[in-house]
């Protein structure tokens, strides 16, 4: 209330003084608007054209607006600080970094003095971590997420993984199901290249990429990285098993470059070897989809005639759905479960 008050005695006060203290009362209405009350529900808004063309550029219901000009009229100066007042609540408001409070006009979390109930230590994020929850909520909160479920049998390929096992340690590398992963991945991204794209800033277009780049996470002691092996589409099964490893390492010890980390097309996020059923991966954006690989299990399968023992591996496809639709999202897990079941089909 201080800012509004000041004028009042330098108005009342006809000593020499005054004109010094004309300079504030010349910005009283900067000043005053944001504690001036805005107009009551229903109550007409007094605002010349002009103002009412500010209010529409900056996207400003006048209604919202203190008025600080004579008989309750709204001035351009109302208007402005207005808007930098908003700008400033936003920029005060905790960042959007997975905490307690997030962005978008989401309602905060509140804030909860755990110690009230019991013991409690403060853990400090790394870096890392922080990192993560910030890009993991942006892309939350601006993509449309749907998951698509399925799964395949990799009975076969696990026979063919195994059969090869030799050859790969010849080769100086272990052959996971990763690798094979990546490979039938990018034979897809070529087959359906809504899935290798990203949506256009403007959002009125798809950018399809030409080049297959593939991410695939990593879960290290601080926290989780993705790096990315490049033409993934140009490489045999031991170089991506051979690179896949490398990077892997490097990312465990610290040593991946930012490089190493940029221009994925799509990610692979892989908890086989942890276990569960099945997860919605959060998509990476500006990519369209993320595949989330549970663990692999014996399972029933009727071939028409009796149940086999199967190894059926779980599969979790997240998508963008401003770019790709449901039945697109099928049709790629059905075909990812087809390549799995018998990878010669890529030779097609």
């Amino acid at each position: 209330a201080a800012p509004a008050a000041a004028p009042a005695p330098a108005a009342a006060a006809p000593s020499a003084p005054a004109p010094a203290a004309a300079a504030p009362a010349a910005a009283a209405p900067a000043a005053a608007a944001p504690v001036a009350a805005p107009a009551k529900p229903g109550a007409k808004v007094h605002a010349g054209p002009a103002v009412r063309q500010l209010a529409r550029e900056f996207g400003v219901e006048l209604s919202a607006v203190g008025a600080s000009g004579p008989h309750g009229r709204i001035l351009k100066e109302d208007v402005q600080v207005y808007v930098k007042a908003m700008m400033q609540k936003a920029k005060e408001a905790p960042a959007a970094a997975g905490g307690a409070t997030g962005g978008a006009g989401i309602p905060p979390i509140p804030v909860v003095d755990f110690s009230r109930f019991g013991e409690i230590e403060e853990v400090p994020m790394t870096r890392l971590m922080q990192v993560g929850a910030a890009n993991l909520h942006r892309s939350w909160l601006n993509v449309p997420h749907v998951t698509q479920f399925d799964s395949a049998d990799i009975t076969e390929l696990e026979a063919f993984r195994v059969a090869q096992k030799a050859v790969a340690e010849k080769a100086g590398v272990k052959l996971t199901v990763l690798p094979l992963l990546l490979k039938s991945c990018a034979h897809l991204l070529k087959e359906l290249p809504d899935f290798n794209s990203s949506l256009a800033p403007s959002g009125k277009a798809i950018i399809r990429k030409k080049y297959v780049n593939i991410g695939f996470a990593v879960d290290t002691p601080d926290g989780l990285l993705v790096p990315v092996i490049k033409n993934v589409d140009q490489k045999s099964l031991l170089q991506l098993a051979a690179e896949a490893a490398s990077l892997a390492e490097k990312a465990r010890t610290k040593k991946l470059s930012s490089d190493e980390m940029q221009g994925a097309c799509f990610t692979i996020s892989s908890l086989g070897h942890i276990g569960g059923t099945g997860f919605t991966p959060i998509v990476n954006a500006p990519e369209v989809a993320i595949l989330g690989v549970s663990k692999a299990t014996i399972q029933p399968v009727w071939d028409g005639k009796a149940f086999q023992p199967k190894l059926m591996l779980p599969l979790s496809l997240s998508y963008d759905h401003r770019v790709i639709n449901g039945a697109a999202a099928a049709r790629f897990t059905k075909r990812l479960s087809d390549l799995l079941g018998d990878i010669r089909t890529m030779l097609l």
